[in-house]
């Protein structure tokens, strides 16, 4: 990803669904101008899902995603199905693509079911019109349905102004940090260097968290644990908030005064994409964990493990001081849906997860009767700063 585009998890993500042959990869290339999926008369082209991030006029920026057929077989094909639902988790739009020849199938009706039942917006788009001269209703269960063709372009631009105005409906202008500050307020950014701090940049968390800083006029200075003593004792009067990559939580809570507001990365994405005050809540977890209990440490991204990492070993060490645990760990998008072994869920604050995807994730936790807490929250649990780190987001929360 360019440094100048928008993060994949800050886009809203359309997602084709349909039966195999049904024209899903024709139509999102007729939507999205370009040949981003692979096109087939071969039944099962499509055997994984494909991501493709892009500018999608007039919705703006979007990530695009083509789905296996709903109506695969065999053994490797429920598989693929599979794939196709879990999709659904991080769902802004769903686009129900059904062969105008064939009719609604019943794994159509299955996953348009899943849809509703999950209340991500829809359209059911009746594809091949080219061939097919058959009526469909206007909308079915509320959910907007449209002829196109795929291969002559009819109703192509009526399709994209509606996923267009869809998407707007959806839309929520949601804050990362820029209400817990003024416009000219100073804030300092603590970002360690370590070994596991990528070569000749910030981590996205740093990055979006700056640039809100900026869209509402406060003033980030961005400085190493090592050199905060320095800022603050510059800047202290004039200093309106804190925010520490949460793994420096003890040493920063240590040198900035108390009269100073502090808080994490980590802790200010569960606000901005999870559930604030459920993952407080799962703190108790935390506290009242026992030798035997099950853990399971999630990171929502790829990357490779290195010495000191976050979350498989500066979590569990911490962790190993209150209770002998038994830690399972799942980064990207594995991620179990039956969670009933775990004491606690402890979560990273899921910057590269889109917030339909996090909050998914959250919802399976409560059905599983688990709790889930944040990386963040734990670590300040653990050093002891965990009413202080929470405090600003609390306080504008009115909690």
């Amino acid at each position: 990803m360019s440094m100048n585009e928008t993060p994949s998890s800050e886009r809203k993500h359309i997602a084709f669904f349909g039966c195999r042959n049904a024209g899903k990869s024709s139509l999102l290339n007729a939507v999205t101008g370009q040949n981003l999926a692979i096109v087939s008369d071969i039944l099962g082209t499509t055997t994984d899902p494909v991501y493709k991030s892009m500018e999608l006029l007039p919705a703006g920026p979007v990530v695009v995603i083509d789905t296996p057929g709903l109506d695969d077989v065999g053994e490797l094909g429920e598989k693929r199905i599979e794939k196709a639902k879990g999709v659904l988790r991080k769902t802004d739009l769903a686009i129900m693509v059904i062969d105008s020849e064939k009719g609604m199938l019943e794994q159509d009706r299955e996953i348009l079911l899943s849809v509703n039942e999950r209340k991500i917006p829809a359209i059911v788009v009746y594809n091949k019109s080219d061939i097919s001269s058959e009526d469909v209703p206007s909308s079915m269960d509320g959910v907007t349905v449209m002829k196109v063709s795929a291969l002559t372009g009819e109703g192509i631009k009526e399709l994209k102004d509606t996923i267009a105005k869809l998407l707007n409906e959806d839309s929520n202008e949601k804050v990362l940090v820029g209400d817990l500050v003024a416009e000219n307020d100073l804030v300092v950014l603590v970002v360690p260097i370590d070994k596991a701090a990528p070569k000749g940049r910030l981590i996205l968390p740093q990055q979006q968290t700056i640039r809100d800083l900026l869209d509402h006029g406060a003033v980030p200075i961005v400085c190493r644990d090592s050199e905060l003593q320095g800022v603050i004792d510059k800047y202290s009067s004039d200093i309106k908030l804190v925010i520490t990559d949460s793994q420096a939580f003890k040493k920063v809570s240590a040198i900035v005064p108390e009269n100073i507001p502090l808080t994490s990365f980590s802790i200010l994405f569960s606000r901005y994409k999870g559930e604030l005050g459920y993952q407080l809540d799962g703190i108790r977890a935390v506290e009242n964990l026992k030798d035997g209990d099950n853990v399971l440490i999630a990171e929502g991204c790829t990357h490779h493990r290195q010495c000191g990492d976050i979350g498989t070993e500066k979590i569990p060490a911490m962790l190993a001081k209150k209770a002998c645990v038994n830690i399972d760990f799942t980064q990207g998008t594995e991620y179990p849906d039956d969670l009933s072994k775990y004491k606690v869920i402890i979560h990273c604050g899921g910057c590269m997860l889109n917030e339909k995807e996090m909050k998914a994730r959250i919802e399976i936790a409560k059905n599983n009767d688990v709790a889930i807490t944040n990386y963040g929250m734990t670590i300040a649990y653990l050093t002891g700063v965990l009413e202080r780190s929470m405090k600003p987001l609390l306080d504008k929360e009115g909690q």
